[in-house]
């Protein structure tokens, strides 16, 4: 990543969750001053706005398996086609969430960019969830516990084949990092689909570090780099309280830091994601201060 154009894009959909709030993920972030210290770096900084979404109150759930399908699919589809002209104009697409679900969007629209250029992209993916569930598997129905299950080609059509093709990321370009809860069903799901999974057991056995460092060399192994999608319920929620499903036991401010800085020194990262930042459930917006910190990390801010 060379770039030295962002393209920030809001993401405010809470379609794929269960608990309301990270609609205003966006915002947060923003107000954090996630602009600013973006352009401090030195960066050229382009404000794209929100992506349209449509209001869960005057929607029917539809499918229980797979809820609000049709409207996450269409948020989805006009994320995708807003990543891909930024990156086609040579910006580095930084998106705003929203619940994960946006990720299919994100990944779509990036995978479209280098497809037509031949290219591939890989995918490192840091949550305390798998979010490999399909419809068929999920205990809740909720789609932001589907996205990288969609992104691989797993899950309903209207979500792995935005774009006119599936998969998005090829599952052995895939690195999951810092698996604390996964679904019972859900894990013959990782188990199976050829994704590398990290979980906190390897971070405490290995260290944070050398889990970080084969991660980038799975996801940049003939790929022409890789998208970061990182959700702040991977860190611990002492750190990080305002998400929807936080889970004890998470990577802790200095570990989540330095995987966004190794991240960074490896000059693949070529589009980068946060979501999941709940402010209702918020503490003085410490959650989205802290997702500030680690998008600047990501993108090149050091201690000296």
């Amino acid at each position: 990543m060379k770039q030295s154009h962002i393209a920030i894009i809001g993401a405010p959909m809470d379609l794929g969750a269960g608990r309301r709030g990270v609609d205003m993920g966006p915002s947060a972030l923003r107000l954090a001053g996630l602009n600013e210290k973006l352009t401090s770096l030195g960066y050229e900084v382009e404000d794209l706005g929100n992506v349209l979404v449509d209001q869960p109150e005057s929607l029917p759930v539809g499918n229980p398996g797979a809820r609000y399908l049709p409207q996450i699919a269409q948020t989805c589809t006009r994320l995708a086609e807003m990543v891909e002209q930024a990156a086609d104009k040579g910006r580095v697409p930084v998106v705003l969430g929203g619940d994960h679900s946006i990720a299919i969007g994100t990944v779509s629209g990036m995978s479209r960019h280098f497809r037509k250029a031949g290219l591939k992209l890989g995918l490192i993916w840091i949550d305390a969830h798998a979010d490999m569930n399909t419809p068929a598997t999920s205990p809740s129905g909720n789609v932001h516990g589907m996205p990288l299950a969609c992104c691989i080609g797993l899950g309903p059509r209207e979500l792995t084949n935005i774009g006119g093709s599936a998969p998005q990321v090829e599952p052995t370009s895939v690195a999951l990092i810092g698996l604390r809860s996964v679904d019972d069903v859900e894990r013959f799901n990782v188990r199976g689909a050829g994704v590398h999974p990290f979980t906190m057991r390897d971070i405490d056995e290995r260290g944070l570090r050398a889990v970080i460092s084969e991660a980038i060399d799975i996801v940049t192994a003939g790929t022409a780099g890789f998208h970061l999608s990182f959700d702040m319920d991977a860190v611990d929620p002492r750190e990080a309280p305002g998400v929807g499903t936080p889970v004890r036991g998470g990577i802790t401010y200095r570990e989540a830091h330095l995987a966004m800085e190794l991240i960074g020194d490896s000059g693949r990262m070529t589009s980068l994601e946060i979501v999941e930042v709940n402010p209702v459930l918020d503490e003085a917006n410490r959650t989205a201060l802290l997702a500030v910190e680690l998008a600047t990390s990501a993108l090149g801010k050091r201690i000296l």
